[in-house]
């Protein structure tokens, strides 16, 4: 169970590779947790973040997760939750896809859809009637700023975590009352080794200062955290400018 701080002792990681929820769960292991199942498709990548959280002390598992098989999440998810409770749930798993391409290859983007959104749709109604079910937990979703507006050098991305961003919404306020809640983390360009060489608009941000703001959301009770919190106010003006200023902006 969480504690006054809001911060869980057990957590789920869908997307157990990703660099984001790895330092997360580094940081939520170096606060309270421990006990981590981390989702994904079996590989040495995940059973390299499974020892990795191991050696600070974790009790770690890894359980295979496909997000693009959605007939499979309700069988492999339930088998966390019949193991004990899970006070933190963290949606972490996507795909970026390479614009460019997908724009000349429907079925590449079809597969940033699927993967973002279909997804992220079917594992999360999994696990918060799974979390519902227990009196208590917490869903936090990785979004993007992208969500907030189309943009030209990314709209594929943006519109699946766009949809992604109004689910979520929607799920929170479906859960409101029930012991368990949604978070939204809306971060800008994270910077990671996978993405190492590409150009990024600033601001840009890390793994680690995305997992700073989750926990510092947690403690709050926050609904929706933007990393950097200056986002926010960008991301409004950015929403309400007029559509053929916006075009004009190198974005």
């Amino acid at each position: 169970m969480k504690d006054a701080s809001g911060l869980p002792r057990s957590m789920l990681v869908l997307g157990g590779t990703s660099e984001i929820a790895l330092a997360t769960a580094r940081r939520m292991i170096a606060r309270r947790t421990r006990t981590v199942w981390l989702a994904g498709r079996p590989s040495p990548a995940l059973d390299a973040a499974a020892d990795h959280l191991r050696g600070l002390g974790a009790d770690v598992r890894t359980v295979a997760f496909d997000a693009l098989d959605p007939a499979s999440h309700e069988t492999a998810l339930g088998k966390v939750f019949t193991e004990g409770d899970i006070d933190l749930v963290l949606l972490a798993f996507g795909t970026p896809g390479d614009q460019a391409h997908d724009e000349q290859d429907p079925q590449a983007a079809v597969r940033v859809a699927q993967t973002n959104y279909i997804g992220a749709v079917s594992s999360g109604l999994v696990c918060a009637s799974a979390l519902q079910a227990q009196g208590h937990g917490s869903l936090v979703v990785l979004s993007s700023v992208a969500a907030e507006r189309a943009r030209r050098m990314d709209f594929i991305f943006g519109s699946s975590k766009a949809g992604l961003d109004t689910f979520a919404q929607g799920l929170g306020d479906a859960l409101y009352g029930t012991g368990v809640r949604v978070m939204v983390v809306r971060p800008g360009f994270v910077r990671t080794r996978r993405n190492a060489g590409l150009p990024a608009a600033p601001p840009v941000t890390t793994p680690e200062a995305v997992a700073t703001a989750v926990e510092l959301g947690l403690r709050r009770g926050s609904e929706t955290v933007w990393v950097p919190g200056a986002l926010r106010l960008v991301s409004t003006a950015l929403r309400h400018l007029p559509r053929a200023l916006f075009r004009r902006l190198p974005l």
